[in-house]
């Protein structure tokens, strides 16, 4: 969709996105032959095709804000605000609208996950915290010592992006909780020189970060998925 504000034709999914939209499809496929057979007379079932579908739109969503957010940084060049033209400013301001979007839903997803996973596989994780992250999932699996293959998978995913996911939950609680990163960064800069200009942050190298974030949301899917897949369904989640 975004594509299109670039004169762009739509996104053709390939590489881990493609992965992950396929272990999705799959698994929809099995829980909809599922509620086919059984009726679903509770309901369970439509309720985790519900989400399934939800967790297809918000990754859609998700490598759209990196996509769009990455082309506007391409059009960013200077390093301080006060040698942009207004046209490259408004392109900044785009770039950021669509990063924070990007870091904000990278979260958003795998929380998600946590609770399509909490839900399949009777974690009951609200137990022990009301409202819970994936994180809190995760160890909840390991407590429970619940499907050590697919917890195991999910840890190594966790500690490989691990540098990359601290700056990018850093900037998602400062944007939620406190102030939003660019004016934080702004009134440091101002209050050690007010003469000095301020300079940006790294564009790309917060660029490469969201990347980052998008490919550990994709294989934490596909590892998910592929093992629901496996899973025998049972008459209720």
């Amino acid at each position: 969709m975004l594509r299109m504000l670039f004169g762009e034709a739509p996104r053709i999914d390939e590489g881990e996105l493609k992965d992950a939209w396929a272990s999705m499809d799959q698994y929809l496929s099995l829980v909809r032959q599922h509620m086919a057979k059984s009726g679903d007379p509770d309901h369970d079932w439509r309720k985790v095709e519900i989400w399934a579908v939800g967790l297809q739109t918000s990754l859609d969503e998700l490598e759209q804000s990196v996509y769009a957010s990455g082309r506007f940084a391409d059009r960013v060049t200077k390093h301080y605000q006060a040698e942009m033209s207004d046209i490259e400013l408004d392109d900044y301001y785009r770039h950021v609208y669509f990063y924070k979007n990007g870091f904000i839903r990278v979260f958003s997803i795998l929380d998600k996950l946590g609770t399509l996973l909490n839900e399949v596989l009777s974690l009951h994780t609200q137990k022990v915290k009301q409202h819970f992250s994936f994180f809190t999932v995760l160890r909840q699996m390991s407590y429970l010592h619940t499907a050590p293959v697919l917890l195991e998978q999910l840890s190594g995913i966790k500690e490989t992006y691990k540098e990359e996911m601290q700056r990018l939950r850093k900037r998602r609680n400062m944007e939620i909780h406190h102030m939003n990163t660019e004016m934080q960064d702004d009134l440091w800069q101002r209050h050690r020189s007010l003469n000095d200009k301020v300079e940006l942050e790294d564009i790309q190298a917060n660029m490469r970060d969201l990347q980052k974030g998008l490919t550990m949301v994709c294989e934490t899917i596909v590892y998910i998925f592929e093992h629901l897949c496996q899973v025998k369904i049972r008459s209720k989640p």
